[in-house]
């Protein structure tokens, strides 16, 4: 006989008066764990913020818990977005500021959120050194939380989520921002607590689940449907056809440099902490690059020299454009040739800013719009809105809009000034797997015009085809620097050789 352990009847929810969920019904049994998947702005998230109480509906919920279990009688919900504050309790943090070493001073450690987290829940503390390590976070326990990347602020609520070991536990996108190997420790570790007991409620696109995930749905027109296991990598998520916006496909990018960036020996320290060391590195104007690593290996740091966001630059024998770092450049003609986005930007972004006014930004390299963009800013602003599908959205605030919508919104801007270099930070973080397809498509097209990109993603089958190098880091330091075209090239010889008939 099935036991209901979550039951919802008739649930309705509105995003900024929109209908999102439309008597809404789902029965979660005992033993049941689902992973609810779909496009971007069904609704997943909302449904989910339901559940746990954190956002307001209509209808009827009801969780019956185990009263003889001796897992905490709650349903935990983990969401994409992490906010935190500093120590004087503000949250309002900029983007820059994770280099400030007074801002380090006046935040939490991990250490101490920690065990904050562990006396609020009772939980036995010999438990997290066995979770931090299969989470590769043990060497953090020190940083502060502003010092933490995306990925690493994600893996931190992994961290107190498993600890806790809830009786339901709802993860919002959980791999977002995590390499292979954390993505596939972070599995075995959701295998153990549902062995324990804890039931999963997963929203994600991915393709790699605990084994324990059993059930299966999607969100349409507002309704809950359940789905086979087969039918989530179905049709619906065919590439958008759609051409490239003319003003970037007809637009030549030329360099005024042949060498676009040029580190020679680049390190850089925080106290005794070497997060980069001795990074050799170049990269010729028109070249396509991925840079990949673990977490924690010193992307986001890297990537935070050439933006030139991080004061040791100046410290170290760089070269970006064909000249020095310190050689009397501004931080504002550096940023004025590159096109950026990354988890931290978004997360620091201005959330009161309109779609309209976020994209037309990027031409200013500002966080909202202060100023008339003119005529010709304003046609190319609404031609990218078109090509984005956000025609509905472009006089809504950043802040009512859903994560991937946002994300599209900011990739829009990264792109509208056609940048001489185009540095693209795991871009695609909660986007489904359409709009990511549909990205792609849009930065191959962009590439073929002369322009310089740094891609980071983990994922080999989430990455442009465009790409023709891989620099990867571990521990700080460059592994491997490597021509993925030969590489691919020659295993397309070997191929046919070996199919070749005598």
């Amino acid at each position: 006989m099935s036991q209901p352990v979550v039951h919802i009847a008739n649930l309705n929810l509105k995003y900024q008066s929109k209908p999102v969920l439309q008597d809404l019904n789902w029965t979660i049994n005992r033993y049941e764990n689902w992973l609810l998947c779909g496009t971007s702005g069904s609704g997943k998230t909302s449904l989910a913020k339901a559940i746990a109480g954190v956002a307001h509906s209509y209808g009827n919920i009801k969780i019956e818990f185990n009263a003889q279990s001796n897992l905490p009688a709650t349903v935990y919900y983990v969401a994409n977005w992490f906010q935190f504050k500093d120590l004087e309790g503000q949250s309002n943090f900029y983007y820059q500021q994770r280099y400030n070493k007074q801002s380090t001073e006046t935040t939490a450690t991990v250490k101490a959120e920690l065990e904050s987290f562990g006396k609020k829940h009772a939980l036995q503390f010999n438990e997290l050194d066995s979770i931090l390590a299969a989470l590769g976070f043990s060497e953090l326990k020190h940083s502060t939380l502003i010092q933490l990347s995306s990925g690493e602020h994600k893996k931190l609520q992994l961290v107190k989520a498993i600890w806790l070991k809830p009786q339901v536990l709802i993860l919002d996108l959980p791999y977002n921002g995590l390499d292979t190997l954390s993505r596939q420790n972070l599995n075995a570790l959701l295998e153990e607590i549902s062995e324990a007991g804890t039931q999963l409620i997963l929203i994600s696109n991915d393709d790699e689940l605990p084994s324990c995930i059993n059930r299966f749905a999607v969100i349409k027109e507002g309704q809950l449907v359940e789905i086979s296991a087969d039918e989530r990598t179905g049709n619906e998520f065919d590439t958008l056809d759609q051409p490239v916006p003319a003003f970037l496909a007809e637009t030549m990018v030329t360099s005024s440099s042949a060498e676009i960036i040029k580190m020679i020996d680049v390190n850089i320290s925080y106290g005794e902490k070497r997060v980069l060391k001795n990074i050799n590195w170049e990269v010729k104007a028109g070249e396509k690059w991925v840079l990949q690593g673990h977490n924690g290996s010193g992307k986001s740091t890297l990537l935070s020299l050439i933006c030139g966001d991080h004061p040791q630059a100046y410290a170290n024998n760089f070269h970006l454009f064909g000249n020095k770092r310190g050689s009397g450049e501004s931080i504002w003609e550096i940023k004025k040739r590159i096109g950026l986005i990354s988890p931290e930007l978004h997360w620091y972004f201005d959330p009161s800013a309109t779609v309209f006014q976020s994209i037309v930004s990027g031409f200013y390299d500002s966080s909202g719009l202060f100023c008339d963009p003119g005529y010709s800013k304003k046609v190319q602003t609404d031609e990218l809105i078109s090509y984005f599908g956000l025609d509905e959205f472009k006089n809504t605030l950043m802040n009512e809009l859903p994560l991937g919508k946002q994300r599209l919104a900011l990739l829009a801007r990264t792109i509208v000034k056609n940048p001489e270099l185009l540095i693209l930070d795991e871009p695609c973080q909660g986007l489904d797997q359409q709009q990511t397809k549909h990205f792609n498509r849009l930065v191959d097209g962009l590439c073929k015009n002369g322009t310089t990109l740094i891609y980071v993603g983990h994922f080999e089958s989430q990455l442009p085809d465009c790409i023709e190098k891989r620099i990867l880091l571990e521990n700080g330091a460059v592994k491997s620097v490597e021509n993925i075209l030969e590489s691919v090239e020659i295993a397309e010889s070997v191929e046919n050789v070996e199919n070749f008939e005598y």
